[in-house]
């Protein structure tokens, strides 16, 4: 009985709300000092808000530290801003990798809002591999995020494995840019594909690596697809594993998004993977024999409830 006393009391010093601000007028002038003051085995909901201001650092939730949510005060205003890269040494004899990323989000029933991730990595500031450069790296199970803005270049979002849900949000990039094997919808978002300088190819959108058991991988769904680069220059992806799984569905493509739609990786062909679309418009969203079309059946088992296997972020229902 004495030991339940004291894990109660225990629980009870836990904050449920953290204010962080650079002007000193928070709990925290950063935000991962907050992170850090959060108990590892979390078991209850902690809010950290984020006052406007650009934060130079990498934030960092380990898997062991769930129920967390960070909300910016605006989505232009609060920006997590880092500028590692993949090829960069870790100082452990090898180099970062995907750990480039300005966040690091590996912990379950997690949640984002308005708010940026950045990574402000210059490609020409280095004359080597690895050029990757992730605004953020998400792996667990429920993650959320609602009017967030991520930024970068190659590989801007990994959205690694788990269910993940983005509403509202701006993802910015060339090469790759939202990729990996999570089970994971966009929706009502803006993709931004950057002009590369190319009159031919200016990169592409998605890199799925869904397992080959997984029944879905990334649904973009009533989303609109941009981009300042030429007509025809911009694949709508390719597969980063032969049984990858995207779906553009109802969603408005621009004349950036390339006649073929889709292209090879390492030999992995695009016919070989599941990448189709769906009663798409605009002047990118043409329809030939390279550019499969989900019959309205198979359409209709595209949803965001099954895509996310039955779950549904508190703020979408």
């Amino acid at each position: 009985m004495e030991k339940l006393e004291d894990y109660s009391q225990e629980l009870e010093k836990i904050p449920s709300e953290l204010t962080v601000a650079q002007d000193g007028s928070g709990d925290y002038g950063n935000i991962q000092d907050a992170i850090d003051a959060i108990p590892s085995n979390n078991s209850h909901p902690v809010e950290i808000r984020i006052k406007n201001g650009v934060y130079k650092e990498v934030l960092s939730i380990p898997a062991d530290k769930p129920h967390v949510s960070i909300i910016g005060e605006s989505a232009e205003g609060t920006v997590i801003d880092f500028n590692n890269y993949a090829g960069k040494d870790n100082g452990l004899g090898g180099t970062l990798g995907f750990e480039s990323a300005t966040a690091i989000l590996k912990a379950s029933d997690f949640t984002a809002e308005s708010l940026t991730f950045k990574n402000s990595f210059d490609e020409a500031s280095v004359d080597a591999g690895g050029e990757q450069a992730l605004a953020a790296y998400a792996r667990g199970e429920r993650m959320a995020f609602k009017n967030v803005r991520f930024l970068g270049n190659q590989d801007t979002l990994l959205a690694h494995s788990g269910k993940q849900y983005y509403y509202n949000c701006y993802i910015e990039g060339d090469v790759d840019f939202i990729y990996g094997g999570a089970r994971a919808v966009l929706e009502e978002s803006t993709i931004h594909s950057l002009n590369r300088g190319s009159d031919t190819n200016n990169g592409y959108i998605t890199a799925a690596s869904t397992p080959v058991d997984q029944p879905f991988g990334f649904l973009i769904i009533n989303s609109t697809l941009t981009s300042n680069a030429p007509a025809d220059t911009v694949y709508l992806g390719r597969p980063w594993r032969e049984h990858g799984n995207v779906v553009f569905k109802n969603s408005y493509l621009d004349e950036h998004i390339k006649t073929v739609g889709w292209t090879e990786m390492g030999g992995r062909h695009p016919e070989d993977a599941r990448l189709f679309e769906y009663k798409n418009e605009g002047p990118g969203a043409v329809i030939n024999e390279d550019r499969r079309q989900l019959s309205d059946d198979e359409a209709a088992e595209y949803t965001v409830e099954n895509v996310l296997d039955g779950w549904m972020p508190k703020f979408k229902k």
